[in-house]
């Protein structure tokens, strides 16, 4: 064992003091993080009021959302005339077509309907003195005779009785409306109805072999038109989800995001030599620069784009415009930021020779900047194929705009699901295309 005298200590003391004379903010410095973290999470808490947050939100309406973005439902409603006869309606633009007689609607012998809304388990039978609803395991009559719609025996939790009407909640299946003269049932059914033909399409409703046959070898539905071409078009214009209007404006939030980006590149690199101090000493055109894109990145793209609506209408010229604005002050910071931490030997050695500045320039210093410009201008580029479908919200154009006209229905929810998955897809391409474009414009082997 080795024995390590006084004096021996103190010059190890004195060699590494870091190690044995640390100062409060080593020794306690992780520890304040902690606390300050913690602190600021409470005062969180206490500033957004968190509790009654929490307490007073509509979780139920997170499970009804999601339901109608992977469902449709169907909506028959049946009538009670005044002879006892039934008469069954659906919606104008039901999705089942325009003269629907769907296997789940039974008439009965006796003149009563029954509606299988998820199987036998759970049903409603119409007729004109009463509607029994069976889910459950039981099966509850109400009396349509009196002045109003009667609950026979005890109400069970998933009904709801009101003064002229009954509520029957059948979970995801669907509900039952039942008044006196009036039943309505709203049934659901998982999946996207009418996704490729909609109800006017001459091959709505028919099975995919029977379409497949009819586009390779069956005889033509309008005499001056092939059976591919019609069943393309009935798909371009689908009245119902709009393909073709969907992908038109989804074509130009990319056109958006690729126009304002390039165009804010090719502003910010002759402004960013200008702005760099190193390139140009001229303390008062770097500062009004510089200043310049603190401006323009400081108000948001978001912002931008209600200007230039207001000025220019909407449409996808002003999300371009504003994109633009956008990234001139970002990625000129960005390029001039770069264009400073440059190495200044390889272009002080060109200078030397006695070379031109536009070579001291291309040779000196443009193998330096490159990698930054290709990954800073790739990376915004994809950034902003995210931020024009924001900018399209507030009228700039682009699938931004078709998004919220479907969300503010509050009923067209599978359509912003379809929306939503397709700018999904879209950022995921371009994000995997930029990373394989930067890798190969600036030498590195992708992984």
């Amino acid at each position: 064992m080795t024995v390590i005298d006084a004096n021996r200590m103190h010059e190890i003391e004195a060699r590494y003091p870091e190690y044995f004379h640390r100062s409060f903010r080593q020794r306690f410095g992780g520890l304040m993080i902690l606390v300050a973290t913690l602190a600021y999470g409470l005062y969180a808490v206490w500033f957004f009021d968190l509790q009654k947050l929490l307490a007073e939100a509509h979780w139920e309406r997170v499970g009804i959302y999601l339901s109608q973005w992977v469902s449709y439902d169907v909506q028959p409603d049946f009538r009670i005339q005044d002879d006892g006869s039934i008469e069954v309606r659906y919606p104008r633009f039901s999705p089942l077509g325009d003269n629907p007689h769907p296997d789940w609607v039974v008439n009965n012998p006796d003149g009563s309907i029954t509606v299988s809304i998820s199987g036998a388990s759970r049903s409603v039978t119409v007729s004109k003195s009463e509607t029994i609803v069976t889910a459950h395991g039981v099966s509850i009559p109400i009396e349509l005779s009196s002045g109003a719609p009667k609950v026979v025996g005890p109400v069970p939790s998933w009904m709801t009785v009101y003064d002229d009407n009954v509520l029957a909640d059948l979970g995801f299946a669907g509900d039952v409306s039942i008044s006196l003269d009036r039943v309505k049932v709203r049934k659901r059914f998982i999946g996207w109805a009418n996704f490729i033909f909609d109800t006017q399409s001459a091959f709505f409703d028919k099975p995919v072999g029977e379409v497949i046959g009819l586009i390779v070898s069956g005889p033509r539905i309008k005499p001056d038109q092939t059976n591919l071409s019609l069943a393309l078009e009935d798909i371009w214009n689908n009245s119902e989800w709009q393909h073709g209007d969907v992908w038109t404006k989804l074509f130009q939030t990319i056109v958006m995001a690729f126009l304002g980006t390039l165009l804010g590149a090719l502003a910010a690199f002759p402004l960013a030599f200008l702005a760099a101090r190193n390139i140009t000493p001229h303390r008062l055109l770097n500062q009004i620069l510089k200043r310049l894109f603190d401006f323009l990145r400081s108000v948001d793209m978001l912002i931008w784009a209600l200007f230039l609506t207001r000025a220019f209408g909407p449409g996808p010229l002003a999300g371009s415009g504003a994109i633009f604005l956008t990234e001139t002050g970002t990625l000129g910071k960005l390029y001039s930021e770069g264009l400073e931490n440059i190495d200044n030997k390889p272009r002080e050695g060109i200078t030397s020779t006695g070379a031109q500045t536009v070579l001291v320039h291309r040779y000196g210093i443009m193998p330096q900047i490159i990698p930054v410009i290709v990954s800073q201008t790739l990376y915004q580029w994809e950034s902003n194929v995210r931020g024009a479908t924001i900018i399209g919200a507030v009228g700039a154009g682009g699938i931004g705009l078709k998004l919220w006209e479907a969300m503010r229905t509050n009923a067209n929810w599978e359509n912003v699901a379809y929306m939503v998955i397709l700018i999904l897809i879209v950022v995921f391409l371009f994000d995997g295309a930029s990373n394989a474009l930067r890798h190969r414009l600036m030498g590195a082997k992708t992984h």
